[in-house]
């Protein structure tokens, strides 16, 4: 095991993934708590169809893909956000209409200009080469400023998941921290597009989360577990495509996946017992 990570360690693309991708599955499982738990967890898959309808344009016209897409994505997050807000539509339609008309749009302009290049295909499926050094700075930032959220606004993000209504009550500006998620959320669907590709990348949001509530029921446990999870996960995944040569992205949610049913395992035993004494 040791000789395989110094082996990939050896490679600076290697590098750059593994580095841009823990911090990106971090940000992604801590912001994934708040979002499952408010019943948003699919809003990454929305959000990451629009990230690739923008690229697509993007792409075709010759312009700077992140340039393009991060204020996109920012501003489809925002839309949902309201639309929900204002009881004008469910979460769930809300978001599926978005998805598939921005992924509708991708697909025809790709087609009608580039067709399916090896760029536009990394942003679809994900490639570790495609993790470039301005992705890892990026993504170091984003980290900052999730575990900045999550450390030193704890107990409002705490309120704001739970009770929208308690929280104003006490004070809490809940549209603030619900666009502050919604923004966070969509630069991290973005940047996690790069390793993912936009159909796995919401896996990154859901299953460090639902695998963590498996075992824990305290919000803050959830948050810790689902932390250490996303990136033990992301590693081993990893691991295995370097190893067996296996996608990435894939790779990745399918260990994620063994991960939840090993918890979930634990907790039908763990309940059993409790039952037997």
């Amino acid at each position: 095991m040791i000789h395989v990570v110094t082996e990939m360690l050896s490679y600076p693309f290697l590098v750059r993934a593994l580095l841009g991708g823990l911090m990106v599955s971090l940000c992604a499982s801590l912001l994934g708590v708040s979002l499952v738990l408010k019943r948003y967890s699919m809003i990454g898959d929305g959000l990451s169809h629009v990230s690739f309808g923008s690229l697509s344009v993007a792409l075709a016209v010759g312009w700077s893909p992140l340039t393009v897409s991060i204020p996109v994505v920012v501003l489809a997050a925002f839309f949902l956000l309201r639309i929900t807000e204002n009881g004008r539509m469910r979460s769930d339609a809300a978001i599926a209409m978005i998805s598939a008309s921005a992924l509708a749009i991708g697909i025809i302009v790709t087609s009608l200009t580039t067709g399916m290049t090896t760029d536009v295909s990394s942003y679809m499926f994900g490639s570790i080469l495609a993790m470039s050094r301005d992705d890892v700075r990026l993504a170091a930032v984003l980290s900052v400023i999730v575990l900045g959220l999550f450390l030193f606004c704890y107990n409002k993000v705490f309120a704001v998941t739970f009770d929208e209504s308690f929280a104003k009550a006490t004070g809490v500006n809940v549209s603030v921290y619900n666009i502050l998620i919604a923004v966070l959320t969509a630069v991290t669907i973005v940047l996690g597009m790069r390793m993912m590709g936009a159909m796995l990348i919401s896996s990154l949001i859901i299953f460090p989360s639902i695998t963590a509530m498996r075992i824990f029921k305290s919000f803050g446990g959830v948050v810790v577990a689902s932390g250490i999870l996303s990136v033990v996960c992301f590693f081993i995944g990893m691991m295995f495509s370097y190893v067996y040569s296996t996608p990435a992205g894939a790779s990745v949610v399918v260990v994620n996946l063994a991960f939840f049913l090993l918890f979930s395992l634990f907790q039908v035993i763990s309940q059993h017992g409790k039952k037997k004494s």
